[in-house]
């Protein structure tokens, strides 16, 4: 296999960023899953696409980095871990979905972990405050020259702000619910 074959298996392009990769996979596990899909080359398309995810999140770094550290990623992987990735895959393709789904290997695919949700709360908030430190600032100190601050900028962005702060909240309370699930059932 090439890195441009690991790419083509998840039907993305050569550039793509983790994210890409993470989601791409998701997709593809869902489809060729032996659980959900009869045919006789669903397995041996999943365990492509598991052991394509593994190397290509693995190695992201070096293979951007430059060529050399491409080619001793890719010596590395024939070595030690392609085989191992396929036996793993080999196993989660014998499992439900629905096992395969709570598998530690599986999350790691989520795009939205707790540091990003707290991030965009966080980020969400110093938007509303600048917002209304931004607009009563420019009221008690006017510029010569210049017009009032516009209100309807100001409700805007305060309107932006609050969307942005409600969604974040929603995710943080899902990701929570989420985080007691697992614990729950570990």
């Amino acid at each position: 296999m090439t890195i441009t074959d690991y790419y083509e298996i998840l039907g993305i392009p050569l550039n793509s960023s983790t994210d890409e990769i993470k989601k791409a996979y998701r997709k593809m596990a869902r489809m060729y899953h032996p659980d959900i899909n009869p045919a006789p080359e669903a397995k041996d398309h999943f365990i492509l696409i598991t052991e394509a995810y593994e190397f290509l999140i693995a190695n992201h770094d070096k293979i951007k980095a430059n060529e050399q550290a491409y080619n001793e990623a890719m010596e590395d992987w024939r070595k030690y871990r392609q085989n191992r990735s396929r036996k793993r895959a080999t196993a989660y393709a014998r499992t439900s979905y629905g096992t395969f789904k709570n598998t530690k290997f599986y999350k790691t695919t989520r795009i939205f972990d707790g540091t990003t949700i707290i991030f965009s709360f966080i980020v969400s908030i110093m938007v509303l405050i600048y917002t209304i430190y931004g607009y009563t600032y420019r009221l008690k100190h006017p510029i010569a020259g210049l017009d009032k601050p516009s209100v309807f900028a100001f409700v805007m962005l305060l309107f932006l702000g609050m969307i942005f702060f409600v969604v974040s909240f929603i995710y943080l309370r899902a990701y929570q619910e989420t985080s007691k699930k697992r614990k729950k059932n570990s």
